[in-house]
């Protein structure tokens, strides 16, 4: 079984900074997409929680796993383009595009930071 080589950790955060960091270089604009069609078994199950209330928990999972994807998207463009932060980073979701599907996004800037050193 072939290992796998570690990539890096990318920080991922939602305010403008990274405590502890400080933001060398701006990169730019970084993404991922994905859009999910919902199964039509899922679908009836969930149509028939919908009327008796509580979690859906079909589409819950659904919208997590979309979530966890487009962070993963994003980040790999983070690393082609040289950075190791994403600063500024939102996700959101939409069902504009296809009837049946939801459009999960995200965005933010990618950076290069290093850590603050402190005297000793």
């Amino acid at each position: 079984m072939a290992s796998k080589l570690k990539r890096p950790y990318i920080h991922v955060v939602t305010c403008d900074v990274i405590p502890g960091y400080n933001i060398k270089e701006v990169k730019g604009l970084v993404w991922g997409t994905t859009v999910r069609s919902r199964f039509l078994g899922k679908e009836l199950i969930a149509l028939l929680k919908s009327m008796t209330g509580g979690e859906i928990k079909e589409y819950t999972n659904l919208v997590n796993e979309g979530r966890r994807y487009v962070i993963e998207r994003m980040v790999d463009n983070t690393r082609a383009l040289g950075a190791n932060a994403i600063i500024g980073a939102r996700i959101g979701t939409s069902t504009q595009t296809v009837p049946g599907a939801t459009e999960i996004f995200a965005y933010g800037t990618a950076v290069v930071a290093e850590t603050i050193k402190r005297g000793k």
